[in-house]
Order: structure tokens, then C-alpha cells, then sequence
């Protein structure tokens, strides 16, 4: 599985920066709308304080063995939603991903939408779905605001959790665009202004919730080759303990045996060695062969045995 992650975020870092130069360029275009005056009174761009809903979309994986990625990023929309109601607020949860969906169902959330499969291998489809679900929503004044949370994909060995508004959009024209400080041309728009950012503010939206999922799927394989490489190393060296702990054993049960051959070897030996002295005197040869003594005469035998070990 450490290899396979492996693998997968070279490949998940190369979608996501294969989709970074449409973002910029659609940034670009939006900043130049906004400085040309088209961005007042559009629906996506203005807030709606009558609202009483902030909606918090929360990417995770479909599968955990990742580390805490995917704990990181709900107890984050956690905090969010219990802040939210102690402003007086209510929220609508949009979960991407089967671990969320089961984190929250379980603990009494109240869900709006969920989408499964979406941090695998992201494609704008998904995307735009998810922005078809909110947008709709956000424009007709329904909500105050949306939130996603998501990781951000900065290398391989780095990622940052964070919660980013979508909705409404904030257009910083001097932030979006590079380079504000020669002389701008002036540009005549065919249609209108509005009529551009009507079509392409959903899609700038769209953008920014690709970009949010290929970073999540980066991060997912990040980290899940961290989780899988910590796994290895602690099963090996849980093993080494183990095979330690398992010589240990076998070389004190062979000591044991070891020294209880010995002890039954010198228990022998010292009988032996006994035996040698205290031999049965009626039995002894001279005594079963001696012509003058009768063998069976146990007392006198005896008698004799006993003056002797007096004498």
C-alpha cells in the first residue's frame, strides 16, 4: 500500500498541476471584469444578510489506513458548525467522501448532501456537481456563506489543513491580478460584462472545488504513504522485539534444561561415589568365599559391621 500511494500522488500531483493554469486564467478574466465594473451586483458576489444558513462542505477520503487526514479535516468542521451555532446561526453540512458522511450521520448531523468517490481520482464532473447543489442555493438567498475544508497539497512531505469561503466570491483585483502597475488597456466586452459573469463566475466556483479536490486526493495519498511507511517500520520493529523476547525464552528454557542434566549428572555421580563406602559387608566376597564364616550368620555380620564403625 506504501508503494501504491506512492505511485498514486506523483500521479494526483501532476492532475493538479495540469489544472492550475485554467484556475489562473479564469482568475485573470474575472479580475479583469471586475476592474471593467461588472462585478456589483451579481448574486455570487454580494452577501445576503438575511440568511440565516452557512453552508461547510468537508472533503475526505472513501477509505481511512491515511493517518489522521481524515480526522484532521472533521473535527475541523466540527469546530465550524459548533461556532456557528453559538453565533446564533444554523449550518448545512455538504460531506464529500464515505468517512465523513458515516462521522456525522452517526453523530446526529444534520446532512444536506453527500457525495461519494470524489477524492479517488476527482474529474470536473464531480466538481460541478457540487457546485450545482450549492450555488443554486446561495444565489436564491437560502445561504449566508459557503465554507469548504480541505487539505492543501503544498509537497509531498507537507500539507495544510485549511477552510476556505467559496460563496460569495471575493474578487481582489489587486490581488488576481499580476501585474496592475503598467497601463492597462481598455477593453470592450461583447456582451456585456454582467452577461460574461453570469456565465463564468459557476465555472470560476467549479474551479476552485476541482482545485480543492485534487488537492485533497494528494494529500489522501501523502498521506496515506506516511500512514503505510509508519506501519512498516513499527511492524519490523515489533518484530525484532518479538524475535528478541522469543530467543530469550528458548535460551533460558535450554539453560533449564542445561543445568537439570547437570544437577541429575552430579546427583548420580555423588550416589556413586556414596555407594563406594557403604558396600553390604555379608555380601562382600570375602565373606560369601571365606571357608570359616557362615553367610547367612546376619547378626554376627552386623555385629562385626557395627564394632568396626564404633572401633
Amino acid at each position: 500500500m506504501e508503494l501504491i500511494a506512492a505511485t498514486r500522488v506523483v500521479k494526483a500531483q501532476e492532475r493538479a498541476a495540469a489544472a492550475r493554469p485554467y484556475s489562473e486564467e479564469i482568475t485573470s478574466v474575472i479580475a479583469q471584469l471586475a476592474r471593467a465594473g461588472g462585478a456589483k451586483d451579481h448574486p455570487l458576489l454580494r452577501d445576503h444578510p438575511e440568511a440565516n444558513t452557512q453552508a461547510l462542505i468537508c472533503i475526505t477520503s472513501d477509505r481511512g489506513l491515511c493517518g489522521a487526514y481524515n480526522s484532521t479535516m472533521m473535527r475541523m468542521t466540527e469546530r465550524r458548525a459548533a461556532a456557528i451555532e453559538a453565533e446564533g446561526r444554523s449550518y448545512a453540512l455538504f460531506l464529500g467522501g464515505k468517512k465523513a458522511q458515516t462521522y456525522f450521520r452517526f453523530r446526529n448531523y444534520r446532512i444536506e448532501e453527500s457525495f461519494l468517490g470524489v477524492t479517488d481520482q476527482p474529474t470536473y464532473e464531480q466538481a460541478r456537481v457540487i457546485a450545482e447543489t450549492v450555488i443554486p442555493r446561495f444565489a436564491g438567498g437560502e445561504l449566508l456563506s459557503v465554507d469548504i475544508a480541505y487539505w492543501r497539497f503544498i509537497s509531498a512531505g507537507s500539507q495544510e489543513p485549511v477552510l476556505r469561503r467559496i460563496l460569495p466570491v471575493e474578487v481582489d483585483v489587486a490581488t488576481m491580478v499580476e501585474d496592475n502597475s503598467g497601463p492597462q488597456a481598455d477593453i470592450e466586452y461583447e456582451p456585456s460584462t454582467q452577461t460574461i459573469l453570469e456565465e463564468l463566475l459557476p465555472r470560476y466556483v467549479t474551479s476552485r472545488i476541482f482545485s480543492a479536490l485534487l488537492d485533497a486526493s494528494a494529500s489522501e495519498y501523502a498521506a496515506k504513504q506516511r500512514a503505510m511507511k509508519a506501519a512498516t517500520d513499527n511492524a519490523e520493529e515489533l518484530k525484532t522485539t518479538l524475535t528478541r523476547v522469543m530467543n530469550r525464552a528458548r535460551q533460558d528454557a535450554i539453560t533449564t534444561e542445561i543445568m537439570e542434566i547437570v544437577g541429575g549428572a552430579e546427583a548420580l555421580k555423588a550416589d556413586t561415589d556414596g555407594n563406594e563406602d557403604i558396600i553390604v559387608e555379608h555380601l562382600s566376597p570375602e565373606r560369601l568365599f571365606a571357608p570359616h564364616l557362615d553367610p547367612t550368620d546376619h547378626s554376627r555380620v552386623t555385629h562385626d559391621r557395627l564394632s568396626g564403625e564404633l572401633a
